[in-house]
């Protein structure tokens, strides 16, 4: 007889009971995994905007949009209220960012869908290799990390994603298991972490985790700034799932945030990490610095408006905040603020954008800011890109301030200086992410993509225009541009072939 430890038969009893939930499709190939070639895997793009500054899209940018190929990643239905129904929603939106591996020699992506379907596709052909079905469409942009703790190498790389609430499911339903690990290599599910209901209005999660060794940190929809071990290993059983061990949650807003909010006090924007302290931006309206060693909140800059956008790590260790206009009298833009100064004394400037309404947005910006700082030497330029609800994609020089001009800022009273605009140019309303990679500038947004090139004098130029509707935010590798659509599909873009 074969005697088994605690541990190994609560792993056999949570087995059984997940076979009873709607585990993904099975993968079209079942890898193996020789343990001679694991070193040889490399997440080349593991969460998103690239690393825990949330600055690096990718080493090197195409100078042509042309069809590489483009897969069809479906739709599917969610619910937008009990009072509005459902919608049905196709291809893949905000954040939506593609995660990129090399496996040796082969590149693959694993990218979020709104057919409810996480993927793994062949980036060289465009080819479906699985897909894991969760309850509901998939927004953020997933986590990719390398358990380095495990025993089971088919499992070692791990992918930590979140969803929508579950079709069939309400903001009072008692389980939510919005947020997933899912096996690298077969698809398969390790743990699901039911997300609480809070004063928050969502139980959704669309951001992306910061892992830090064995140690996850990420803001839940809920509001809850979550502080988890990320390993299977370690899992428990809880309420018939196989959940993380939670280490600590702390709430990112203030009772009275709920009440002028509304209960709009969600938290869409991922972590970043700047030397011990991990700040992460709420739409309570604040932007927080969470010290990993107290374990504690110890900045607090308030905005009021929502916030979307995660905060953006530049070289000179500042961060660029997004403001959507809601909530404020001013207009909404974009914040630089640094954080090593108290944050009444921490703005160094505000790029206000124009007030527009499109579709539920009343103006601001809702994506993130990207900036070149990640492909640039000492000299710089260090330029910032936003894309804004008022339909102009900013460019600006994020290190020059000009002296001589102030603005108002989202109280529409304190004024701030404003950066140096290098470019602007309508391009249309846009949620997503520009990015900056080399001397390419590349947006997109519901009037399509863009991709814009500057030389040494910064004189910006269109080299190229996919007429096709974005939310996503695009990556790129090898003059490669990897991007999903509303329209359904999903692309991969480059140079003639």
């Amino acid at each position: 007889m074969i005697k088994r430890n605690s541990r190994q038969v609560l792993f056999l009893i949570s087995l059984i009971i997940l076979s009873t939930y709607s585990f993904g499709q099975i993968p079209e190939v079942t890898p193996v995994i020789n343990p001679k070639t694991i070193s040889a895997i490399r997440p080349v793009i593991p969460t998103f905007l690239g690393n825990e500054q949330r600055n690096y899209y990718g080493n090197e940018a195409p100078s042509e949009l042309n069809i590489i190929w483009k897969l069809y990643l479906g739709k599917g239905e969610t619910i937008i209220s009990r009072k509005l129904g459902s919608r049905i929603w196709a291809g893949a939106g905000w954040t939506g960012q593609p995660l990129l591996v090399e496996e040796d020699t082969a590149l693959f992506i694993i990218q979020g869908a709104y057919d409810h379907n996480l993927k793994k596709i062949n980036a060289q052909n465009g080819k479906l290799v699985w897909q894991y079905k969760y309850d509901d469409v998939i927004k953020g942009t997933g986590t990719l990390w390398d358990n380095i703790y495990s025993g089971d190498l088919k499992n070692r790389l791990v992918i930590l994603q979140g969803s929508r609430l579950g079709v069939g499911n309400y903001l009072d339903t008692k389980h939510i298991p919005s947020y997933r690990a899912i096996s690298y290599f077969t698809g398969e599910e390790l743990w699901r972490l039911d997300v609480k209901w809070t004063d928050s209005y969502s139980r959704d999660v669309d951001g992306s985790a910061l892992v830090i060794n064995d140690t996850a940190y990420l803001g839940l929809e809920n509001s809850l700034f979550t502080v988890f071990d990320p390993d299977y290993n370690n899992a428990v059983l809880k309420d018939g799932m196989l959940q993380p061990k939670i280490f600590q949650e702390t709430k990112l807003y203030e009772k009275k945030d709920a009440v002028f909010h509304k209960n709009n006090i969600v938290t869409e924007s991922s972590p970043s990490l700047i030397d011990g302290i991990i700040y992460i931006a709420s739409g309570s309206g604040h932007v927080y610095g969470y010290e990993i060693s107290s374990k504690k909140l110890v900045w607090d800059f308030y905005i009021g408006s929502d916030i979307d956008g995660s905060a953006v790590v530049t070289k000179d260790k500042c961060i660029l905040v997004s403001v959507e206009k809601q909530y404020i009298k001013g207009n909404g833009g974009v914040f630089k603020l640094d954080p090593s100064k108290a944050p009444e004394n921490a703005v160094v400037w505000y790029l206000p954008t124009g007030d527009k309404k499109f579709s539920s947005w009343e103006g601001g910006v809702i994506g993130s800011a990207g900036i070149s700082d990640s492909y640039v030497d000492q000299n710089g330029p260090y330029l910032a890109a936003v894309s804004a609800i008022d339909g102009y994609l900013y460019i600006v020089n994020h290190t020059s301030v000009n002296k001589d001009s102030l603005v108002f800022g989202p109280d529409s009273i304190t004024k701030y200086p404003v950066p140096e605009i290098v470019f602007k140019k309508y391009t249309g309303p846009s949620i997503s992410t520009p990015i900056i990679v080399g001397n390419k500038i590349i947006s997109g947004g519901y009037n399509g993509l863009y991709l814009f090139e500057y030389d040494q004098n910064l004189n910006i130029s269109l080299l190229a225009k996919l007429p096709v509707p974005f939310e996503s935010t695009p990556i790129v590798h090898n003059r490669k541009i990897y991007v999903a659509s509303r329209n359904g599909y999903f692309y991969c873009l480059g140079d003639k072939l």
